[in-house]
């Protein structure tokens, strides 16, 4: 089957885009890798001995990222619905994190460890439909928040994933009420006509 126009422009994008080739050479998983790199180098985000969760983590870009920022004495805990390939250091548990099953093997992983950071990159499967993936995308996010609010130590950060449009400036406004400070950050990395940005909660409240 002939790919059809847009797909032949996204492929080509892709394998041009310059932190697609420089993630090719440095043996990342993804340029998302990027993304958090910079992020973690601002606001000096991960740091040696922190547990670390790893939300909709597949292909693994950002917790390979986390685990060597964290150390030997950190912990790097990855959850998906998707298999992921194992990252050795890295605990991954595949499954949905709202099922308890799921929440109960991360509890034995760290056990009884506190949460210090929460990162989500989740994404919809976009369908180029504004009206279907703003709301699934807005779902997805809704979820990653109530997550670390009820799992994050006390002053833990998380870091997500947003896409501007409908239900964003309400998310914003939710998650000023629940951490300190939150920062809002577009990293070289996030082609600039992606209407993707990330929030930095900072000290969980």
């Amino acid at each position: 089957m002939a790919r059809s126009k847009s797909s032949t422009n996204w492929l080509k994008e892709h394998f041009d885009d310059p932190y697609v080739k420089k993630a090719q050479q440095k043996g990342y998983r993804s340029r998302a890798t990027f993304k958090l790199e910079e992020i973690d180098q601002k606001d000096k985000l991960i740091r040696n001995g922190m547990s670390v969760v790893d939300l909709g983590s597949a292909p693994g870009g950002w917790s390979d990222y986390a685990l060597h920022r964290v150390g030997d004495k950190g912990k790097v805990i990855a959850l998906d619905i998707l298999p992921m390939t194992p990252l050795t250091g890295v605990h991954f548990i595949e499954g949905d994190f709202r099922e308890d099953h799921v929440l109960e093997q991360l509890n034995e992983v760290l056990a009884g460890q506190s949460i210090d950071l929460v990162l989500s990159d989740m994404a919809p499967n976009m369908t180029g439909v504004g009206a279907i993936d703003q709301p699934g995308s807005m779902y997805l996010v809704e979820l990653a928040l109530d997550f670390a609010i009820n799992n994050l130590s006390k002053q833990g950060d998380f870091l997500v994933k947003v896409f501007q449009g409908e239900g964003f400036d309400e998310f914003l406004k939710f998650m000023r009420a629940h951490f300190n400070k939150v920062i809002t950050r577009k990293p070289d990395a996030s082609r600039a006509r992606s209407r993707e940005v990330y929030l930095l909660g900072r000290g969980l409240k």
